[in-house]
This record gives C-alpha cells, structure tokens and sequence, in this order.
C-alpha cells in the first residue's frame, strides 16, 4: 500500500453522526426534569427534542439511501477498527430520541400515539444495540488488528447502548398494564446493565492503561476520552429510574433495595465521574493548547455530560439535596455551551466539506508523551 492509498479521501456519512442527536436529544431529555427551571422551559425542551427527532429522521434515510446506492461503504466501516465502533451510535440516537418522546410526546400526540412511537424506537434501539454489543468486541476480538495503544473512548460506544436501553425501558415500566410483565422488564432492564456496566468498566481500565503507557494522541481523539462519563452517568440514571420503577412494580424490602440502589451506587459513582471529568479536562486543554483540530469527536463533549446530568437529577430526587440540584444545573450549563461549539463547528466542518470526509484506510493516531503534547 502506498503512502497515497494511505491518505485517500471518501465523502461519505459514517456512524459517528449519529452523535449529534445523541447529544441534542440528551439536552431536551435533561431540560425536562433539570431542577429549578425544567417546568419554565418545557417549551424550549419540546423544540430541541423535535429537533432531534428530525435529525434522526435525516441521518437514518442518509444513512439507508447510502447503503442502497454505495454498499462498499457501509462494508468499509464496519471493516474499520476505529470507525466500527461508532455504530453504537445509532442504537443510542433511536434510545435517546425515544425518552424524549416519552417526556414531550404529548404535548403533540394522544397518549397511545406517543406510547406507540416510543416504544417503536425502544425496541428498535435495544435489539440493534444489543446485536451491536456483540457483534462490534467479537469482531475486534478476532478480526480488527489494534496496536497496543489503540484503546480510546470509542470502544465504550458498542457496550452502552444496553444501559441507555435500561434507563429508557424503565420510563415504560409505569405503562405497562401486566404486572408480570413489568416484572419481567425491570428485571431485564436490569441484566441490560449489567452487560453494559461490566464490559465499561473492563474497557475504561484499558484507556486508563493506555493513558500510563502510552500518553494522549494530542489531537482529535482526545475529546473521545469524555465517553467515558456516558455509562458512568448513564448507569447513575438507570439505578435511579429502576430503583423508582421497582417500587411499583416490587412489593417488600427488594423493591426499598432497588431503589436505595439509587444511592448506594450512584453517589460513588458519581465521584469518581467527578474525579474523570477533571482529568479529561486538563487532558482536553493541553491538547487544545496545541491546536487540537475539530472534528466529529467533539460530540463526545455532550452526550456522556448529559447523561451525568440527568444522572445528578436522579441524584437529587433520591436523596432531596440541594447540592445536587445545583450540580445538576452547573452540568447542564456547561452541556449547553458543549452542544453549541459542537453544533457550530459541525455546521462550518459541513460548509468547508473537510467534516464528511473519511479515510479510505484506517488511520491510527499515535499516543505519545512529552511536552509537545
């Protein structure tokens, strides 16, 4: 292979755009409960959910006519050990869009329509997020070849969907009519959290062993290192909304466990989510100081500190501490100013034409240390 082939360009829509409804749709979820000024702005979280919902629309038929047209891509990407990743991506849009349908849907539908919807993209979300689970570490397991510095946030993309499935199911819990089958979906709502919960944490002790050995890249995929708060936070938010979800559905001291669960676990979590996002931050600075370019990574600024901000809600409900009612607004201010530079340098990355551009190869970026970086 030449050093050309190397370097070849392909305009083409990869998985990680779907990034960008995960992470729009993350800021009307957040604003729909977010302490203080959440019932004021039901207005402004109604838009920016149907801003994401037709972001999806968009990418799913971009993403469907271009596997119509130009099949090779799609085979490329899943060939790809870094771009393959990302197909966890969609599974998290149709998850995330779906908690807003449940939360602002009928502002505009009749209850079954909007029961109707979300459950479609529910159950659409969890069944390709599973297989994406499964099949994306199988195939890194025994087809991609990874250096030994090749682990990144994007390997957490394929395993958290289940824990957004998690999360969105036990919204749905309340409206099912059977209890044995309410029973039946706590309790896989909780196995899905399981499976999600367990493989980050193996992969989060990866990047960190990455990061020792190794070093950063320095350059776009850093901002991918921000993954690591989404099943972190995101598992915060499952615990809280199974927890209150098992008290309907769990009669004795089981369902009181479930739900103490909300705090049990959460709150350690939350601090170490705390401790990372501080880490990543100076990570994420020193790169910027050496003149970090954009690129479609930076969406990983917004999805997983939404997901630490409905986290923090569920915090606050669980244990009624102002403090967290804070913490969840203090987030939530910084997801917006993440979601606005995104959506800024995503828009000018679209009008340059230099964002939609992939390599025809895998490119690997190489971690170092040293006071370049």
């Amino acid at each position: 292979m030449t050093k050309n082939d190397q370097v070849e360009l392909s305009t083409e829509i990869g998985p990680n755009w779907f990034a960008a409804v995960m992470g729009t749709g993350i800021i009307a979820n957040a604003l729909a409960n977010l302490p203080y000024v959440g019932k004021q702005l039901v207005n402004v979280g109604l838009a920016i959910w149907l801003l994401a919902f037709l972001m999806l629309i968009i990418m799913v038929g971009l993403k469907i006519l271009q596997a119509i047209v130009k099949p090779h891509i799609i085979k490329r990407q899943i060939n790809d050990p870094i771009m393959a990743q990302f197909f966890g991506a969609p599974p998290m849009a149709l998850l995330t869009v779906a908690g807003g349908t449940i939360l602002y849907g009928n502002h505009l539908f009749s209850e079954p329509t909007t029961l109707t919807i979300a459950w479609a993209l529910w159950v659409f979300g969890t069944l390709s997020g599973l297989i994406v689970s499964v099949a994306i570490p199988y195939r890194l397991f025994t087809h991609y070849e990874v250096r030994d510095d090749g682990a990144f946030g994007g390997w957490l993309m394929p395993v958290v969907p289940p824990m957004v499935s998690a999360a969105i199911g036990a919204m749905l819990i309340p409206y099912i009519a059977n209890p044995e089958i309410q029973q039946l979906m706590l309790y896989g709502c909780y196995a899905m959290f399981g499976v999600s919960l367990f493989s980050a944490f193996i992969i989060i002790t990866l990047i960190w062993s990455r990061l020792a050995h190794s070093g950063t890249s320095g350059g776009p995929r850093v901002p991918t290192l921000w993954i690591v708060l989404g099943p972190l936070g995101q598992s915060i938010t499952a615990a809280g909304a199974l927890g209150t979800a098992a008290l309907l559905v769990v009669e004795g001291p089981i369902g009181d466990s479930m739900n103490n669960m909300a705090i049990i676990y959460g709150v350690p979590v939350w601090g170490f989510a705390f401790f990372w996002s501080i880490l990543v931050s100076l990570l994420t600075l020193r790169a910027l100081r050496n003149k970090m370019p954009f690129a479609l990574t930076w969406w990983a600024f917004t999805f997983p500190v939404g997901t630490c901000v409905t986290g923090t809600i569920q915090l606050a409900i669980h244990t009624d501490l102002d403090v967290f009612r804070w913490a969840a607004v203090i987030l939530f201010i910084g997801l917006f100013i993440s979601w606005i530079v995104a959506a800024v340098g995503t828009i000018k990355g679209i009008k340059k034409g230099h964002i939609i551009k992939n390599p025809i190869t895998p490119v690997h970026a190489v971690s170092k240390k040293g006071k370049s970086l």
